[in-house]
């Protein structure tokens, strides 16, 4: 019965054993999966990394358009703003010219008006056209 009793705890202590020494071993098969999950890891970055540089020249791309399009519509609102200030100053400088000549045909129109109503005391036809139009 002792017999038994320690063959039996031998027994237990060699499998136990036996088992705590296999499970902590690294084996030549843990390894060749090491390599081969390292070389599926490797090659899965390098994939990654193409798509980076993708998504970078994709994204350098849009930052360039988008640059384009600023450029655009500054030289747009630059035009504009350029158009509608020769466009006012265009028509001040016409309106001046415009008003100079009214000014210079009044006065013109004034002293012709004086000259005749000098005259209207003299010639009494003309007179009687100027009292007509309420010129006199």
């Amino acid at each position: 019965m002792r017999f038994r009793i320690v063959a039996i705890v031998l027994v237990c202590t060699v499998m136990f054993t036996a088992v705590y020494s296999s499970a902590s071993e690294f084996t030549q098969e843990d390894r060749d999966r090491l390599i081969r999950m390292e070389a599926t890891l490797q090659v899965f970055m390098q994939q990654v990394d193409k798509r980076f540089e993708q998504v970078d020249k994709r994204f350098d791309q849009m930052m360039t358009f988008l640059w384009i399009l600023a450029g655009i519509f500054t030289a747009l609102v630059a035009a504009v703003i350029g158009f509608a200030y020769w466009d006012r100053r265009t028509i001040i400088r016409r309106a001046k010219e415009e008003a100079m000549e009214d000014m210079k045909r009044e006065g013109l129109l004034r002293s012709i008006l004086e000259v005749l109503r000098d005259i209207a005391p003299d010639n009494v036809k003309l007179a009687e056209v100027l009292r007509k139009y309420n010129l006199l």
